[in-house]
């Protein structure tokens, strides 16, 4: 039980809502802290006592223990909360009527620079969003901590992120749970090792876009620091290299120099090898998860043409946010706009999955072949971030 304040903070009345639900007895105090009377189960994860104060802002109560985002406070809350929350459900039984121009939603939602695209149906359907949270965690000489959404359609495999977010957001807190019609004929869950190959691509495009801000400021530390070290060690070298030549050759003077200025090399190279150890950046993901959204949609049927050859694809029109999925790239299951399509199985790719082969200079679909170039076999080389992050 807990008597809830209008002033209480976010993290307190998080604190106070999950010690109730697990039994505890939890009563606001001031400044900004609770005392807590907890069970043993309560205490053994929590590491406090049976009877004891947490404070959560500037000015603690007397005897309080600081709670907060900076220490590892959040890691206990996580392992009392245990696996509770990890799957939830949103039904969103909704009227979908379709766009009133649907071609132009349909060239909006989607941008192919070599092929024609073309509206060839559109019928209302039910599909589910799986929509997957993961917490990133990127170490160097800082910490960046943060949390990643990834929305796939498990009826079109389109991602839609933004769109699941904001459906998320808009609808869950004042949602019941309830179950779709037995009509409703919804997509079945993906083989494990689909979704596994969805994510491993779909993450690191996200991932670099996330981190971007954080990697300039380590490269713009790095180039001060590696700076800062060249100037020093060359002004070292250059005090020495001016006396050794004002001495004569066999002068023992004018070996010392010169062991100096080995010496000086030696250190510029062990200090360069320290800073690159120092600037590198560790990046972990975790899942945290994973939330379903079951809701009626208008599903289109595009037809798309290259040359001779002809394929359609499914994309779906969600009436509560008024917005058509967009495709993903095929290769690398980016974000980025716009597509091409290749020649041989009509794939959707960003340009980056469209490019020459570094090997022969040839232009080949990556999505048709993503470990080597089909002419000269070439290996297909991973993104910076993928590359790290598989490390």
């Amino acid at each position: 039980m807990i008597s809830m304040r209008p002033d209480m903070g976010r993290m307190q009345c998080f604190v106070a809502s999950l010690l109730a639900r697990h039994g505890a007895l939890a009563e606001p105090i001031d400044p900004e802290g609770l005392e807590v009377l907890a069970p043993p189960p309560v205490q053994q994860v929590l590491q406090v006592s049976e009877l004891s104060r947490l404070g959560f802002g500037a000015t603690l109560p007397h005897g309080a223990e600081r709670v907060g985002i900076e220490n590892d406070w959040l890691e206990r809350c996580g392992r009392l909360i245990g696996e509770r929350g990890r799957y939830a459900r949103l039904v969103l039984p909704v009227d979908a009527p379709a766009p009133s121009d649907a071609q132009r939603a349909l060239e909006r939602a989607l941008a192919v620079d070599n092929a024609s695209i073309r509206l060839a149906d559109v019928s209302p359907s039910w599909t589910r969003y799986a929509v997957l949270d993961f917490r990133y965690s990127a170490v160097s000489d800082e910490k960046r901590d943060g949390i990643l959404r990834l929305g796939v359609n498990l009826a079109t495999g389109a991602l839609a992120d933004t769109m699941a977010a904001r459906l998320a957001a808009e609808h869950l807190a004042d949602t019941e749970d309830a179950a779709p019609p037995a009509e409703a004929g919804l997509p079945a869950d993906w083989e494990p090792n689909r979704l596994l190959e969805l994510v491993e691509r779909a993450l690191y495009p996200r991932l670099e876009m996330a981190l971007a801000p954080f990697v300039t400021g380590l490269r713009r530390r790095l180039g001060r620091d590696q700076e800062r070290l060249y100037s020093y060690h060359a002004d070292l070298h250059r005090e020495a290299m001016r006396r050794g030549a004002l001495l004569d050759e066999g002068n023992p003077a004018r070996q010392r120099e010169e062991k100096r200025l080995e010496a000086i090399e030696r250190e510029y190279a062990a200090k360069l090898h320290d800073l690159s150890r120092q600037y590198a950046m560790r990046v972990s993901v975790a899942w945290v998860q994973t939330l379903e959204i079951i809701t009626q949609v208008q599903r289109f049927a595009v037809r798309i043409r290259r040359r001779k050859a002809e394929r359609v694809i499914h994309l779906d029109w969600n009436p509560l946010v008024r917005r058509l999925e967009s495709p993903p790239c095929e290769f690398s299951y980016g974000p980025d706009r716009p597509r091409l399509v290749c020649d041989d199985a009509l794939h959707l790719v960003t340009p980056d999955g469209m490019a020459a082969c570094a090997g022969c200079g040839r232009a080949f679909c990556r999505a048709c072949h993503r470990e080597r170039c089909p002419k000269c076999r070439h290996s297909v080389v991973a993104t910076p971030m993928a590359a790290q992050c598989a490390a």
